[in-house]
Formats: structure tokens, sequence, C-alpha cells
């Protein structure tokens, strides 16, 4: 296609002739076709990012929605563990703390939180910056409430130990086979059967034959063992630690020495008549912090002589 020529009216020779431009005109015809075209490209530009976006924003689009998505599911997994923290503690306050006698861990305690105005100073002024302080406050929470329950749990397995070594210390058993018949128990006599006075009775008595079995009722160290001529004959004494102190008397013979360490379901010695007494038997008593407690409080009389054995079989294993 042939470019179109421009003519122009010659006044002064009354004629038409061809126009042609000088490098001034050429140079601003170039300018101005070099604006309108970087303009249109700026145009086009704009309009297409609007609607479609450069492939590195998509991307980074992408990016954003990724980390948006792992922080909605990073806040719902704190939800569950800061639910189960929250179970733990319930089942510390209702039941080991009141079990174990320890107090109770407040809720604004427990319930943790952390202060500070200017610790999520680092996490302003971003596109989702609500959520991710929302996740950071719910995990320095969650971080708080789990060291607090750590603690919590350090506690009660210590205390649990102290119990444990507590429960074995204390005079929890017959010191004789169940099926020995009871006698006279704490109570007062108007009528000693040697003395014929009225006197009081601090223990248990068990109607056994001479050479009975008599078993330690819990764990301790030997006080004494052997004859004090108190009424008791040959006795072993049992101090048994947290206040309590247990006496067997009127054996035949003891098995133990001063100063040795028992458990409980260990042989003690054999049952017999010594001291004073009007037949044979075990008398049976429990001081606890010097004051005589009823010695049936401490065992139950529901095993069988079976069970009973078996029992003293798995208490005095290795």
């Amino acid at each position: 296609m042939f470019k179109r020529k421009k003519y122009v009216f010659d006044h002064a020779n009354l004629q038409f002739r061809q126009h042609r431009h000088n490098g001034r005109e050429k140079l601003v015809r170039f300018a101005v076709g070099l604006t309108v075209s970087i303009v249109i490209t700026l145009f086009y530009s704009f309009v297409f990012h609007r609607i479609f976006g450069s492939p590195k924003e998509e991307l980074l689009r992408q990016q954003v929605d990724e980390l948006r998505l792992s922080y909605t599911l990073l806040e719902r997994k704190i939800d569950h563990y800061t639910g189960s923290v929250a179970d733990l503690r319930s089942t510390d306050n209702s039941t080991y703390r009141s079990v174990l006698d320890l107090p109770q861990i407040p809720s604004d305690i427990s319930e943790g939180g952390a202060g500070g105005t200017n610790r999520m100073a680092d996490l302003t002024g971003y596109l989702n910056s609500g959520l991710m302080m929302r996740v950071r406050s719910k995990f320095d929470d969650l971080k708080t409430q789990t060291n607090i329950q750590y603690n919590s749990l350090t506690e009660l397995t210590a205390r649990a130990g102290e119990w444990k070594e507590m429960w074995e210390h204390l005079p929890y058993i017959r010191p004789v086979n169940v099926t020995m018949r009871l006698g006279d128990g704490l109570k007062f006599r108007e009528k000693h059967p040697v003395y014929g006075s009225p006197r009081w009775h601090f223990g248990q008595d068990f109607t056994c034959p001479v050479g009975t079995e008599v078993y330690a009722t819990g764990a301790g160290v030997v006080a004494y063992a052997g004859n004090q001529k108190d009424g008791f004959g040959i006795k072993v004494v049992i101090e048994h630690g947290y206040g309590y102190r247990t006496i067997y008397g009127h054996l035949s013979e003891f098995n133990v020495k001063r100063g040795q360490k028992v458990s409980r379901g260990d042989f003690l010695g054999l049952s017999g008549n010594t001291g004073t007494s009007t037949g044979p038997h075990l008398h049976y008593q429990i001081d606890l912090f010097g004051a005589h407690v009823n010695p049936l409080w401490y065992f139950e009389d529901d095993l069988t002589e079976e069970e009973y054995f078996r029992m003293l079989d798995y208490l005095t294993r290795p």
C-alpha cells in the first residue's frame, strides 16, 4: 500500500505542491507517536493485571492461601490439645488431688496466659495479622497450661510415691490366720481376768494355740523383741513410722531382732501363753501417736484362709 502524499496550496505560485516535513516536524511526530504507544501499553497492562494478575502475583497469592490454611488447621489442633489439657486438669482436681489430699489448681492459674503489650508486634501490618496473632496467643496459652500440668503431674507422682510408702507401713492386715477366733478387744474391763480389778484392755486378742505363726501387719523397724516383764511376756514391738506402733504380746518365741527392717507379711514369731495370761492367745495392739486405737478398724475379715495366705505369699515375694 502506497503512503498517501500530502499537498498544500502555494499562494505565491497559485498551485499545489507536495508537502515535505522538516526535521523538527518529524521529531515531534515521533515523540507524539511514542507517547501514545506507551500510554496504550500501560493502559492494557493495567487492565490485564487487574483482571488476570501477573504469574508472580498468582504464585504469591497461592502461597498466602496455603499459609492461611496451615494456620487454620494449626489453630484447630491447638484448640483440640487445649481441650485435652483442660480434661486432665479437671481429672486432677476432682480425683487425684482430692484423693492425695493436695490443693486444687485455681482456674486463673491453670488457664495460663502470657502478658506484655509488644509480644506480637512482629506480626502486625500483614494481610492476615489477626489470624497469626490469634494462633500465637492460643499457642502461648497452651504452652503455659502444659507446663503447669507437667508440674502438677510431677507433684502428683511424688505424692503418690509418698502415699505408696505410707500404705506399705500402715498396719493393714491381721497378724494371724483369719480363721483364728477373736477374743477381747479394745474395751474397759470391769474385772481383769488375772488381777481381778477394773482395767482397760488396749488391744485385740486372738484365741490361737501355742505355735501359731504371727506376721508383721505393716513395714517398719523392730523396736524391741524379748521379754520386758511388763505383762506382755515375750513380745515384738514394731515402729512403722507415720505415728504407728504395733505390739505382738504373749509370744512363745520370736524370729526377729531389734533394729531389723520388716515388711508387711514377714514372719515375726510364734504365739504362746507367756506373761500375764490365762490361756494361749496373741495380744495385738496398735498405737497411733501414743494413743491406743481399735485394731478392728484396720483389717477385713472377709478373706478366706486360702486367700489370706495367698496374700501373705504375694506380700513377701522379693
